[in-house]
This record gives C-alpha cells, structure tokens and sequence, in this order.
C-alpha cells in the first residue's frame, strides 16, 4: 500500500510517498519525499495551480491508494490560515478526484504516533523518523520530515488501508 503523505502550504509544501507491504512485518519504506515550492513573486491563485499540478504528477507516477494530511493547526495570522485551508482544499480535491481514500490528523496526534508523546518538538520528531524509516538523502526543511511523519501516522493509525 503507498500513501501520499502532504504537509499543507502554499509556499511550501512537505511531500512524501511511503509504502507498506501489507502483512508484512517490514517497516515503511520511504519512496519520494520533496519539499515543493513556490514563489511569492506569483499569484496566489496561480501558486495552488502549480501545487495542484505537482501533487496530481506524483499521484500519476506513484500511484499512492491514500492521501495523509495534516489538519490545520491555526495560528493567529488568519491570512495565512485562510491562504493553507485554501491549499488544503487543492490537496482534498484532487486525491477525491483521483479515488484517494483521505485520512487527516492533527498535530497532537502526529506527535504521539512518531515520538510517543504528543507534545515532542521538531528536533525529537526529526530525530525519531530516521529512527523509525530509512532516508537516503538530505532533507533540508522541515515540512518535508512534517510530511513523513503524517505518513507515519497514517500506517499507525489505519488498520483498514
């Protein structure tokens, strides 16, 4: 089974494809992960099309049966909230279109299902992916280990994938 595993944004946007084989005792595997950006230079509305596109080119070359998401912590910029929900919908749209079943967590619930414990922060939740799925590469930001770690999540979590 491969997730598709997304760190909402509009600037940039963590992304990771993960698969498990079913009953199997293997870990999961990481099989793509970027963190895509886009430029503040270009509008906004143009900016989800370019996410829109890159997420329905990994769906197509991947082929992943399911989208984890994470849900939207909101802080007290509410533009930015507002601009994040917006790509969330984008993200939403297209695993619907493309038949993803959709499963999103919160934080919270990201935290307990990577570190342990719910309130881990970013260097313990870095830390514990490479302790718990192999990464050939260097990541350079965050929303890319955020993305991993929402797939992470999603096999934790789901029995019925």
């Amino acid at each position: 089974m491969k997730i598709l595993a997304i760190d909402p944004g509009y600037e940039r946007i963590g992304i990771a494809v993960l698969e498990k084989i079913l009953n199997s005792s293997d870990v999961e595997k990481l099989i793509y992960s970027d963190c895509f950006k886009t430029s503040a230079s270009i509008v906004f509305a143009e900016r989800l099309c370019l996410i829109g596109k890159e997420i329905e080119r990994i769906i197509k070359k991947y082929k992943p049966k399911a989208l984890a998401i994470e849900k939207l912590y909101f802080n007290t910029n509410q533009k930015t909230a507002t601009m994040v929900s917006e790509a969330r919908g984008v993200f939403i749209y297209i695993a619907i279109k493309n038949k993803l079943k959709i499963f999103e967590y919160t934080p919270l619930q990201i935290k307990s299902a990577v570190c342990g414990d719910g309130r881990g922060d970013k260097k313990q939740i870095i830390t514990m992916i490479k302790n718990l799925i192999k990464i050939d590469k260097l990541i350079k930001y965050d929303d890319e280990y955020d993305a991993i770690a929402a797939g992470i999540t999603c096999f934790a979590s789901e029995r019925n994938l």
